[in-house]
């Protein structure tokens, strides 16, 4: 009862702070963008899952367009918790700025393979993301290597389950397999919410460097884990 009262007013301070953040960054000319994103995973029969994503970057907070990603990927459990081979496909429109007042549109289309494996340590979850990506841009095809270490722990509950706020913290290097090698470093805290066992949403702030520069922008992520079960006709008779 009492923990539940204080995490009431804590989770309207957040919010409150956030909106006031994106309010001042939209009302005056900044560097600060935004990033609003969807990921989907849904489990499958067999251990198999099928991952679906979109993601609206934004040079400002909303309505300047930088990138639309679209992603989607089948994977394997290769145990019930912790390990994930996955192989997808990613469309990405781009717009980059010639001039202040002068943009063009690219398009890319990527495929790519990973492993995911996660450990827990008490209440803190790690997680390893190994990620392989064949880049097929306008002129050219370039691979890339990205690896993904991100940390989360729930703040008050021992786990991030229902109604559990939770701080989702990562970082992730970016490397081309010629030259030049680096390229990019992400930085990335959050704060979570998971509404049900399947829904969840993260407030956080993420800055991106680059070999001569690094830019700040806002993220907004929301989570969808709801099951997409293929169970025929008798099995769901018998589960009612």
């Amino acid at each position: 009862m009492h923990r539940n009262a204080r995490i009431i007013p804590l989770t309207q301070l957040v919010t409150l702070v956030l909106i006031t953040c994106f309010s001042l960054s939209y009302g005056q000319k900044s560097n600060v963008g935004n990033w609003w994103m969807y990921f989907g995973n849904a489990t499958l029969k067999n251990r198999f899952n099928w991952h679906h994503e979109v993601q609206y970057r934004n040079y400002n907070m909303i309505g300047d367009l930088e990138q639309l990603l679209v992603r989607t990927g089948l994977g394997y459990n290769l145990t019930e918790t912790n390990a994930n081979v996955l192989a997808g496909y990613g469309y990405i429109r781009s717009q980059r700025y010639i001039k202040p007042d002068s943009s063009v549109f690219t398009n890319e289309h990527r495929t790519f393979q990973q492993f995911i494996m996660r450990q827990h340590f008490g209440r803190v979850t790690i997680q390893h993301r190994y990620r392989v990506e064949q880049r097929f841009l306008t002129n050219a095809t370039r691979w890339r290597l990205r690896y993904f270490l991100a940390i989360q722990i729930p703040l008050n509950k021992p786990k991030v389950e229902k109604a559990a706020v939770y701080l989702s913290l990562y970082n992730e290097v970016f490397l081309h397999a010629d030259v030049p090698v680096f390229d990019r470093n992400r930085v990335f805290g959050a704060l979570g919410y998971m509404f049900t066992k399947s829904l969840r949403c993260e407030l956080g702030y993420m800055t991106q460097i680059l070999e001569k520069t690094s830019r700040p922008q806002f993220q907004v992520a929301l989570y969808n884990t709801f099951p997409f079960s293929l169970k025929s006709k008798e099995e769901h008779e018998q589960k009612n």
